[in-house]
């Protein structure tokens, strides 16, 4: 069994749209590719409270390898990487931030 720790930086004011990404749906495209979560974390205070850890379960690196790499390639994420990418690209801000 292997663990992965991740860690996403994401701009200040944006944490919440991350959150929501995963939310409805990342984790849909996981459970579709049998990616398995162990937890989602974020800092409440201090200078990394911009941060989004969380963790994931592989059974090998070659469970990895197979299960991230499908994952990689599925249309529906593609197609939300490149929406999500564009907007960065295009500096769209959030409402508020």
């Amino acid at each position: 069994m292997i663990h992965e720790l991740r860690i996403y930086h994401c701009t200040p004011g944006r944490i919440g749209d991350v959150n929501n990404r995963f939310a409805n749906v990342t984790l849909k495209i996981w459970e579709k590719h049998g990616i398995r979560q162990v937890g989602f974390w974020t800092v409440l205070i201090g200078p990394s409270n911009h941060a989004l850890y969380y963790m994931l379960e592989w059974e090998s690196l070659a469970d990895r390898e197979k299960r991230w790499n499908a994952f990689a390639a599925d249309p529906a994420w593609r197609a939300l990487k490149a929406a999500t990418d564009a907007l960065r690209r295009a500096g769209v801000r959030r409402p508020g931030s």
